[in-house]
């Protein structure tokens, strides 16, 4: 699979755009805050049908305009794929697959699967625990929109017994019946939630660790860790023994809505002793394995999108990830640099073909010098 043609309208930066690839490297060179992220983040949303750095659909929206589209034409097998994403102030995202609107934006996650990596994705080691379970979230919803359904209901049902606690405490009756319809609920899909993440972390984990001792080029520990508070207590016991913190906090105290994942590096939390150089080969080999993890589970090779990784990385873990990131396992790269001389020096010495986009002020231009075969 490889996204062959890419349209914008009114997105973000760019007026209009209309670009064309190749199925092995591409990339956007130019000045930060040209828009060369901005052309990662429209094929993420041809992917994931939401941006990964906006929270607001609107946002993507360019400056004094009313409406967005994105438009992109994907290979699947030799068979022409068309998907189109038109967001427009006020009214309801429009998401078509070969002309056909879905009636649920699920429906499409995981049909062409990215992995994206970008600078903010060091705070997958250094921040806190919600946007660790947003990462492993997001991977396993890929190849099982039945965790996707459970974990929309768990936090449905997870703000309806929020609710229920503000009501208790501000009328000053607690209403227990109506608590054990919630908790039921929360047992129920919080349960296969947590069985899913312990799925997920036992098959992930030598993956995450060997791709990281590729690039670092060493051979030091490193493993992740699955933090749940199910691991030591049942959901049931969990929550009848949470009964009077809850009411104490308003919110409701345990459940997999707390889970975390744990980085460690030699025996040592990577959060508090990783060097940054340390971190982002981490996040790297982190984002890379969640890659290899959707291949083994029968998934076309995901379009790899690479937005200004490189500082912090020597020379030699930059061309080591290169060099892994343009075999046959891996799919169609797209990479974001604002030297326009590095890229195409790497991939000269790997022989790998490269189409070179230069970006100025939201006006893209190809380089035809920089293509090789």
């Amino acid at each position: 699979m490889h996204l062959q043609k890419l349209v914008l309208l009114n997105f973000k930066n760019y007026q209009d755009a209309n670009l064309e690839f190749i199925p092995t490297v591409n990339c956007f060179t130019g000045m930060n805050g040209s828009g060369k992220t901005n052309l990662l983040d429209a094929i993420h949303y041809l992917s994931v049908t939401k941006s990964y750095f906006s929270s607001s659909d609107t946002q993507s929206i360019r400056h004094n305009e009313h409406l967005l589209m994105i438009q992109g034409d994907f290979d699947v097998n030799g068979v022409k794929e068309s998907v189109l994403c038109g967001i427009r102030q006020g009214q309801k995202k429009q998401f078509k697959k070969n002309q056909k609107e879905y009636e649920r934006l699920s429906d499409h996650i995981g049909v062409f699967p990215v992995v994206m990596i970008a600078p903010t994705d060091q705070e997958l080691i250094t921040e806190g625990s919600e946007i660790r379970r947003k990462f492993m979230d997001g991977v396993i919803s890929q190849y099982d929109h039945h965790y996707l359904e459970d974990l929309i209901r768990y936090n449905q049902v997870l703000s309806q017994r929020n609710a229920l606690l503000k009501q208790s405490s501000a009328k000053g009756i607690i209403d227990w019946h109506s608590f054990a319809v919630w908790d039921d609920q929360l047992i129920n899909y919080g349960s296969r939630i947590f069985k899913k993440r312990e799925e997920f972390i036992a098959g992930f984990e030598p993956l995450f660790s060997k791709l990281y001792n590729f690039i670092s080029a060493s051979i030091d520990a490193v493993s992740i860790t699955y933090e749940s508070q199910l691991l030591k207590s049942n959901f049931h016991e969990l929550l009848q023994n949470a009964h009077s913190r809850d009411l104490d906090m308003l919110y409701t105290t345990v459940g997999v809505h707390k889970d975390d994942l744990a980085f460690n590096l030699k025996g040592h939390p990577a959060r508090k002793y990783a060097s940054q150089g340390q971190q982002k080969s981490l996040v790297i080999a982190l984002k890379l394995a969640h890659f290899n993890y959707l291949c083994e589970r029968g998934f076309a090779k995901p379009i790899v999108l690479l937005d200004d990784i490189f500082d912090k990385l020597d020379e030699q873990k930059v061309e080591r990830l290169m060099e892994l990131v343009s075999r046959d396992e891996f799919g169609q790269l797209f990479i974001t640099d604002s030297h326009s001389h590095r890229i195409p020096e790497i991939f000269s010495k790997i022989s790998v073909p490269l189409k070179l986009f230069h970006v100025e002020n939201g006006v893209v231009t190809e380089n035809e010098k920089a293509f090789h075969s």
